[in-house]
This record gives C-alpha cells, sequence and structure tokens, in this order.
C-alpha cells in the first residue's frame, strides 16, 4: 500500500516528525499516527453565513462516519461566504475563498477532505479548491430550509422577496404587510428554499458525481441529512484507498451532465459561472457553446420557484435529483463516474419519482425547451445568457429602444424619475456591473421596473446587463454580457434611444445602429470614469486579474490545477 501522505509529516523518528505529532497530541490516540488516513472537513460554518451556521452539527456527524470506518477527522474552518450579508457582493471573494481552501489543503497534513457548503459561493469556492489540490474529496450539501408559510400561502426565500417588493413599489400591497412576511419566509436553517444558486449548485454537485447519490434536496433539518454526513464520513475513508480524486470524478462527461441537470431543473443561470471555473481548475475543456448545445431542447421537468410553484421541500419529497435525472437518462454520459466509484447512471437506475405534479414526466414538461441559452451578436461578441424557464415567453423576441444607466446607483436616482423616458416596450440597460466594473459581478441585472409601469401592471421587460442575477430571481434577463463595459465591450457605447433586438430562438442580442456610426462611437464619460483601479489588498488582485464571464471570472492565474506537492519541510 502507497505511503499516506499525512505520513510524511507524521512517520518517522526525526526531530520534525516529533515536532508534528507532539503538537496534535491533543486528545489523539497513539494510533492516530500509524497510518490511518487523517480527513480534513472543510467547514463554511458562520454566524455571518446564515445559510450555513448549522454545518458544525454536520461536521459532528461527519467526524463520526470518519472514525468509524478508521480515519482519524479534522476540523478545518475555512472562508466563508455569507450572500445575503457581504457587500459589495459575495462573488468578489468566491475566488479568494477557493485558493485560501486549496492552500490550506495543500499545506496540511490531510490525505482527503470533506467539503461542507451550502450558501451560493461556498460549494463552487470549496469543489474550485479541490479541483485544483486534487486530493480525494466529498461534498457534503447543507441542505435547503423547510418551507415557511404567510397568510396560508408558502414563501419561496428570494423569489418571493422580489415579487413582494415589486408590489409595494407598485402600491398593490401595504409596506406593513410586505414586512410582516420577513418573519415567517426563514422558517428553519438551511439554504434558500427555491432552485436559487445554492440548491442548483448542490443538485449540480451531486451530478458531477462528487455527493453521494441522493443527498441534494435533503432539507437541512431533516435528520436523514446527518445520516448521510455520516456516510460521507466513512466514504471518504475509503476513497483515500482507491486513490479516487477529483481528476478521476469531474470529466468532461460530468460536465456534460451538469449542463443537461442544470436545464432540466431550471437552475440558476450562476451556475454557468462556477460551472465554468471549475472545469478549469481540473483542466477539463467547456465554453459557453457546450452550455447552448447539451443544454438545448433539454424540457423543464421541475416545477419549482422562480420557474414554477412548488419549493425545495417539495422537490425532495417528489424524488429528488435522482428522479429527476431518471427522466433525461438517454441524455446523459454513461462512463461519468462518482465519489463511490460507480458511475451516475448506474446509481439513477430508473429512480421513481413520486409526486409528478413536482417532478413532471418527460413527455409532460413544465416547458419543451429550457436550457439557458447563450446568445452572441454585436452587444456580446463573447456570448450573453438569457434562461427562457424564467422569461416571459412574449418578450423572447422583442425590438425596443434603450434606457441605459451606467451603474447601479445611477439606477437608483432615475429608475422612478417621472421625467424618465421609457415605456414597457422599452430594453432596460444597466452595465458596470461586470467582473471587473463593479467589481465582483454582483446580482443587479434583474433590475427592478419603474414603479409607473408597475402600476399600470407591467410586470416584465426585456432587461440587459453584464452583471449576474440571483438564481432566485426571474424575468426577460440577458445578463453576463461578455465582454463588459468595463474593459471596452459594446455595452459600453450603447446610447439612449438605439434599437436594440433580442431574438432567443436565433440567439442574438444586437444593437441596430448602422456599422459606420457604431465604429465611431466612444464610451461615456461616466464609464471612463469608473475605470480607476482599486489602490491596495485583495479588490486590486482580482481586478487586475479576473476573467470574463464567458472564462467563469476566475483569475487567470488560478486556471489548472498544482496538485497536492509540498517539497519543503517547516523546520
Amino acid at each position: 500500500m502507497t505511503q499516506q501522505r499525512s505520513q510524511h509529516w507524521y512517520g518517522g523518528d526525526d526531530r520534525n516528525a516529533f515536532i508534528h505529532r507532539a503538537w496534535m497530541r491533543r486528545g489523539l490516540p497513539d494510533e492516530a499516527f500509524d497510518g490511518r488516513p487523517h480527513i480534513a472537513i472543510a467547514n463554511t460554518a458562520s454566524d455571518l453565513s446564515p445559510c450555513n451556521s448549522h454545518l458544525d452539527e454536520l461536521a459532528t456527524s461527519v467526524k463520526q462516519g470518519v472514525w468509524e470506518a478508521g480515519g482519524i477527522p479534522l476540523n478545518l474552518p475555512v472562508v466563508s461566504l455569507g450572500e445575503n450579508q457581504m457587500r459589495p457582493t459575495a462573488m468578489l471573494w468566491r475566488n479568494m475563498a477557493a485558493m485560501a481552501a486549496e492552500e490550506l489543503l495543500r499545506a496540511n497534513p490531510i490525505d482527503a477532505v470533506v467539503l461542507l457548503g451550502g450558501c451560493d459561493k461556498t460549494i463552487p469556492a470549496l469543489l474550485m479548491a479541490a479541483a485544483s489540490v486534487d486530493l480525494p474529496a466529498v461534498v457534503v450539501p447543507g441542505g435547503p430550509m423547510l418551507t415557511g408559510a404567510f397568510r396560508g400561502a408558502p414563501l419561496g426565500c428570494g423569489t418571493d422577496v422580489w415579487r413582494l417588493s415589486e408590489e409595494v413599489r407598485a402600491g398593490t400591497l401595504a409596506r406593513a404587510d410586505f414586512l410582516a412576511a420577513e418573519s415567517a419566509m426563514i422558517r428553519s436553517r438551511g439554504h434558500c428554499n427555491t432552485m436559487g444558486t445554492a440548491s442548483t449548485m448542490a443538485c449540480l454537485a451531486e451530478v458531477l458525481g462528487t455527493t453521494l447519490p441522493g443527498i441534494a434536496g435533503i432539507p437541512a433539518p431533516d435528520s436523514r441529512l446527518l445520516a448521510m454526513a455520516q456516510e460521507g464520513g466513512r466514504l471518504v475513508v475509503d476513497m483515500v484507498s482507491a486513490d479516487r480524486r477529483p481528476s478521476t470524478v469531474l470529466t468532461r462527461g460530468s460536465f456534460l451532465n451538469a449542463i443537461v441537470a442544470l436545464a432540466a431543473i431550471g437552475g440558476s443561470t450562476n451556475a454557468v459561472v462556477h460551472l465554468l471555473a471549475i472545469a478549469g481548475r481540473v483542466g477539463v475543456d467547456l465554453s459557453l457553446d457546450d452550455f447552448d448545445r447539451a443544454g438545448r431542447d433539454v424540457p423543464l421537468l421541475v416545477d419549482l420557484h422562480p420557474a414554477g410553484r412548488f419549493l425545495m421541500e417539495d422537490f425532495h419529497r417528489a424524488g429528488g435529483m435522482l428522479a429527476v435525472l431518471a427522466q433525461v437518462e438517454d441524455l446523459l454520459d454513461p462512463t461519468a463516474l462518482t465519489v463511490t466509484g460507480r458511475t451516475l447512471v448506474e446509481h439513477v437506475n430508473g429512480a421513481p419519482t413520486w409526486d409528478a405534479t413536482v417532478i413532471r414526466p418527460r413527455d409532460e414538461p413544465l416547458k419543451r425547451d429550457s436550457g439557458i441559452a447563450v446568445l452572441r451578436g454585436n452587444l456580446a461578441p463573447d456570448g450573453a445568457l438569457v434562461k427562457p424557464a424564467a422569461a416571459s415567453a412574449h418578450l423572447l423576441q422583442h425590438r425596443g429602444r434603450a434606457v441605459v444607466f451606467d451603474s447601479v446607483e445611477d439606477l437608483r436616482a432615475r429608475l422612478d424619475d417621472p421625467s424618465l423616458d421609457v415605456d414597457e416596450d422599452c430594453v432596460l440597460v444597466l452595465r458596470g456591473c461586470g467582473p471587473r466594473g463593479y467589481p465582483g459581478m454582483p446580482e443587479v441585472a434583474n433590475l427592478p421596473l419603474p414603479a409607473r409601469l408597475l402600476a399600470k401592471g407591467v410586470r416584465d421587460m426585456v432587461r440587459v446587463s453584464d452583471g449576474r442575477m440571483s438564481g432566485t430571481a426571474y424575468g426577460t434577463v440577458v445578463l453576463h454580457a461578455a465582454p463588459e463595459a468595463a474593459v471596452g465591450g459594446p455595452l459600453a457605447l450603447v446610447r439612449n434611444g438605439d434599437p436594440i433586438v433580442l431574438d432567443v430562438p436565433a440567439r442574438r442580442i444586437d444593437v441596430d445602429v448602422p456599422t459606420a456610426d457604431w465604429a465611431k462611437r466612444q464610451p461615456s464619460a461616466a464609464m471612463r470614469s469608473s475605470l480607476a483601479a482599486p489602490a491596495r489588498g485583495w479588490e486590486r488582485l482580482y481586478v487586475d486579474s479576473v476573467m470574463q464571464a464567458d472564462r467563469g471570472a476566475d483569475l487567470d492565474f488560478l486556471v489548472g490545477s498544482s496538485g497536492d506537492g509540498v517539497v519543503r519541510e517547516s523546520h
């Protein structure tokens, strides 16, 4: 048997081995250093990441499983990113969290890792780290919260925030009633109960093969999640002896399976930047065109907010991710492996659906074609995205004059100005919100509608942005436009009144301006003034190194893997 990696620290009788063992003898028995695998539990628990605040309980169950299988469990707190709390946007620190976790995994005497995440950025960051260091790794997602209700109606966290806040602005909901719903929305521990980014990434982590099959969607308070966490602890010890690493599991076929699943569940557009970033870390060639090609014609099968009616508790009750995959099994790569050593399709194996109103049969989908559409044109030559499952059908082919906002602050200052020249046929354009321009690419692309149009009953308009939107959001939103305005992308050249043409079936987004006139344009003064680089710190490093959305918005020097090797001793 190959020597455990941790034995490079603990094996032998020299001074350095003495130091490494002695400082760890705080409850560990002698046999902890006899060659048993040491398992890190990369734990993103934090009181300031409310969706991850319960992960210490899951860590306890993981520890029990590791002990049972003969391993040594070791809690390893890593950077936690609270989507709701962090300003200016949690996405600014996803790459930092991934880099920090990678370095901690590589620098410490461990043989494998269990990745505990829940909130939007934590599972992607942990998978990016695991892919880069390539030690055996299992994801244990924190699970969605239970369904809250207000005055007898279920609440989808995130989705109903957007909906109710717009009703307040429209004058159809009293602010007091809106605020009363606040205490009812978050019923329990766990992440958002809609098919937002957190639920989407937990589901896709399962489809990628990085979790125990059947775990995605188990509600956070459900005792079965603790049992699965314990099983994950046992499994990761076996993975060490089998030398089953992320590079074994995260293949091109695994990512194509994830794209199929993303369409079938009506998942978050944020999954695109996260999957591209993870693929970049593990060396898999994945592009925006793969999302359009593999996701095209895949039916929307899951009737969940924001595209449908139900919530994650219903999704789990109806059969969860395995039931969805059983409906599209013929579209899956049959060779893609999971952390169990078996293929994904072996685990699917015709998994039953227990409620066909929540997870639809393939011949009775919620929508026929729900894959995220990749648009190109003179407004986004490197690509932009739209989520047909969350859009209004009548707006998927649309022509309207541009109403342009140079920043989020500009939007907030002018959106409800009575003098703003806007009607429901206009296209709202928000720029300066890309990876560099904000910086961090915030979830602002689903910009609110002008109050006076809301009062008329308008609930959707075409919107175009270089930013992102929450996975819980909805609407006809063209987002992730690349290259972004701040690096000279065409969005910087759009002027008020320009005709913008959206044609989702043709996969086009264009501004209808004569080519000669377009070639003469320069960015507005407001755009140019926003390009000053941050002075210091992570933000400076990020702006100097971040790639565009079509490359996953990772840092250019983090693409690829460095493996787990550490050649120098510390003493």
